[in-house]
């Protein structure tokens, strides 16, 4: 998602080599980006070698398209410490800027805090696919994230961290900050849930986040008769309930080889939303909707491309929004920059 001008400008290039006969372009562009995002399961841990380069140069190009658009800090994620399936450097985008205005640049987030608070919240969703800024409009951030993780996977990766660490979970805090009560913490299920979705939450509050979109057709993703991921809307202890949620259910990624079987035509192909899984209702506050001239009651009657559409106008009215939203000034001290929302759908 690098900025506008500079993939307009990348891509007309690459039509214009195509277009004359002559070979693309040494440097890897955004075709190169997606050739290898459509054939190849990335993972961090794996850049090195022939293959590796060839992501390091993706990436490296990448962060030279951010740059004509934006200002930016990076997020280290080298050989995928903190997340196996983020990029090896984590763009956070902080202005939108022109050349001219980059001398004039001052950062507006700690990146060692930033990064901190990441190592410590990454054990409370799924794969440890933290919150994460993606895209920035008008001052303002849309994140992604994966959703909440279940008791099984929280307490299989917290064993394999500490095993694997020689003992020192660094998920938790810094050995100097581990107290005998937390260690009494950890053996209760409530306690341990507080410690992690406590750092969620933190980090959360850090981005100024306010509006969880939740896009999950179920409360809970089961596997093999286990609760693997949760979201947070039935969290019991309510500990988001300073959040907006949005429960929008939208079909996952196992619906889309209808798309695909239909020769990708949307029209008309509709949801089977009586299939038992199927338990998260559509829940969205009424100051959302009621400017929109949607009738929200008939969701479970849409084709995709109108399911689709409705669900773009809700989060587009969202992030043009002028409200608190919007001239707040964030929690990470940039005059007004809001983390206004995060979109979040099952990724098991």
């Amino acid at each position: 998602m690098a900025g506008a001008r500079g993939a307009a400008a990348a891509a007309a290039s690459a039509g214009s080599s195509t277009s004359s006969g002559t070979p693309p372009p040494q440097e890897p562009g955004l075709g190169e980006l997606l050739e290898e995002f459509s054939r190849t399961q990335y993972r961090a841990k794996d850049c090195s070698g022939t293959g590796g380069s060839r992501v390091e140069r993706i990436e490296k190009r990448c962060l030279e398209l951010f740059g004509r658009d934006y200002c930016y800090s990076v997020i280290q994620n080298v050989n995928g410490d903190i997340c196996g399936h983020y990029p090896q450097h984590i763009v956070f985008l902080e202005y939108e800027s022109s050349e001219k205005e980059k001398d004039t640049f001052q950062s507006t987030v700690q990146v060692s805090k930033l990064q901190d608070l990441v190592n410590r919240s990454k054990m409370a969703r799924c794969r440890g696919r933290f919150v994460c800024p993606v895209i920035l409009f008008k001052g303002k951030h849309i994140c992604r994230s994966a959703t909440l993780a279940g008791w099984g996977e929280l307490y299989g990766r917290t064993g394999y961290n500490y095993i694997f660490s020689g003992g020192a979970d660094d998920a938790w805090a810094d050995a100097e900050d581990i107290t005998e009560e937390d260690c009494a913490l950890r053996s209760s299920d409530t306690h341990l849930f507080d410690k992690v979705r406590g750092y969620d939450i933190k980090l959360l509050r850090y981005l100024s986040v306010k509006y969880i979109c939740d896009l999950m057709v179920e409360n809970k993703k089961v596997k093999f008769g286990m609760n693997v991921t949760s979201s947070e809307k039935v969290d019991k202890a309510q500990r988001y309930a300073d959040f907006t949620l949005l429960s929008i259910p939208y079909p996952g990624c196992e619906f889309f080889k209808e798309y695909k079987d239909r020769d990708y035509m949307a029209e008309g192909l509709i949801f089977n939303w009586k299939q038992d899984y199927v338990d998260a209702p559509l829940s969205i506050p009424e100051f959302l909707t009621c400017s929109l001239n949607i009738d929200w009651s008939q969701y479970q009657s849409w084709d995709l491309v109108q399911q689709t559409q409705n669900y773009l106008k809700l989060l587009l009215s969202i992030i043009n929004s002028d409200g608190e939203s919007a001239s707040e000034p964030s929690a990470i001290g940039s005059p007004g920059c809001s983390q206004v929302m995060t979109l979040r759908m099952c990724v098991c």
